[in-house]
């Protein structure tokens, strides 16, 4: 691992353990993956296709109240 790398990857970590500062970064690439995700969707999405979302969504609930 080139020295520079390491250097930053310490200062970065800071006090916490490998452990916890590995899973924070992974955690932030999944929430940053996610995110992205979900705006490449909402920007493929027009407004019918939202008003059909919506009324999809409130006929499921109605027929989930018995």
């Amino acid at each position: 691992m080139p020295r520079e790398v390491k250097k930053a990857l310490e200062l970065a970590k800071g006090d916490r353990t490998w452990g916890r500062f590995l899973m924070n970064l992974y955690n932030e690439a999944e929430n940053a993956r996610r995110s992205r995700a979900f705006d490449e969707l909402a920007e493929s999405l027009t407004d019918e296709d939202l008003e059909a979302i919506a009324v999809s969504s409130r006929e499921f609930r109605e027929r989930g109240r018995i």
